[in-house]
């Protein structure tokens, strides 16, 4: 089976560039102590070379997303915002609500390619993944289903890959 490792990477990321992140749960029952999503985006991006510089764990609610995600995008210390939980279709779930009429610039192709590696997983259940990514304020931000296995999903195949390339073009690197 050929992976992203396998295959020519068109641009080469710039080298020795550690991508300061802030990432969110949304979740109405998680603690610090069982979100063992968050804790799995920290562990990953950390092991990554990149930094933790905001970790919350927020109400889903459709205002507190917005609220958050206005104040991580105006902070200098942040470069991408990873939100998980609340891209379903329950009425609870309102990250991609809020979140998708905030992006200045979408990633379609994330939202996209996160449904078909999920229907590999999961079958046709992928549907009802509102997985989305784009960018704010000069920010990258991407927003994930909260369970541990679409969050590692979506951080190892998809935005580890891209994180350092997507904030390169962003920033003009």
């Amino acid at each position: 089976m050929e992976t992203n490792t396998d295959r020519q990477i068109p641009h080469p990321n710039p080298p020795d560039i550690t991508v300061r992140c802030a990432v969110i749960t949304v979740s109405d029952t998680r603690t610090t102590e069982t979100d063992k999503s968050g804790q799995l985006l920290q562990e990953m991006l950390g092991s990554a070379g990149h930094s933790i510089t905001a970790y919350q764990i927020i109400k889903d609610e459709k205002l507190a997303v917005i609220a958050e995600m206005e104040s991580l995008c105006h902070r200098e210390d942040i470069d991408a915002v990873i939100f998980n939980g609340g891209t379903g279709i329950a009425s609870r779930d309102t990250t991609y609500d809020a979140i998708e009429h905030l992006l200045e610039k979408t990633l379609p192709g994330f939202g996209e390619l996160f449904r078909w590696l999920s229907y590999q997983e999961i079958g046709s259940r992928a549907i009802a993944s509102r997985a989305v990514a784009g960018t704010y304020q000069g920010k990258l931000v991407f927003s994930l289903p909260g369970s541990s296995n679409a969050v590692k999903l979506g951080i190892e195949k998809l935005i580890l890959p891209e994180l350092v390339h997507l904030i390169s073009q962003l920033h003009g690197i």
